[in-house]
């Protein structure tokens, strides 16, 4: 299936600070990899849904198609978050942080699920903080999954990466 022509956006060079943090123009500030980072909420309660990375290409298409878009770091390719699995993220607000290298989407999720696991929010885990062991057991803040991902996704493979 070959992919659709990246759409006609176009992002602003960057020439001044003042033009980044205070100005009308579009200019994110992509890392050495060619990134930004990108947080995704659900916009009716504020949970953070996920963190995931996106490239030009991906954040241009989320802007013109209103869907999230990401890039997958362990799988290399640009994905749209929800094609294999329809848990489709509809972007309701897009933002961009001051300096313009990181995004904030608020969303809609169609099945109201985000995480490859089957649990509605890929921070469904906590990290025990205080006095304690040195080797740290997480605690589950996510009873169940929302899903079951064997049969969502068959027999893809799992984008986890050791």
């Amino acid at each position: 299936m070959a992919t659709a022509p990246a759409p006609d956006i176009r992002f602003f060079p960057r020439v001044s600070v003042e033009q980044v943090e205070e100005g009308h123009e579009l200019a994110p500030k992509f890392d050495e990899h060619g990134l930004i980072p990108c947080v995704t909420t659900a916009a009716k309660t504020g949970e953070v849904l996920m963190l995931g990375y996106m490239n030009a290409e991906a954040l241009k298409r989320t802007i013109a198609t209103g869907e999230a878009h990401y890039w997958s770091r362990s799988r290399q390719v640009l994905w749209h978050k929800g094609a294999t699995s329809g848990l489709v993220q509809k972007v309701v607000d897009l933002r961009i942080d001051d300096d313009q290298d990181a995004v904030w989407l608020k969303v809609d999720v169609v099945g109201e699920a985000s995480c490859h696991v089957g649990f509605r929010s890929c921070f469904y885990r906590s990290v025990p903080i205080g006095d304690g062991p040195p080797e740290r057991e997480l605690i589950y803040r996510e009873s169940e999954k929302t899903f079951d991902p064997k049969l969502v996704y068959g027999d893809a493979p799992n984008p986890t990466k050791l």
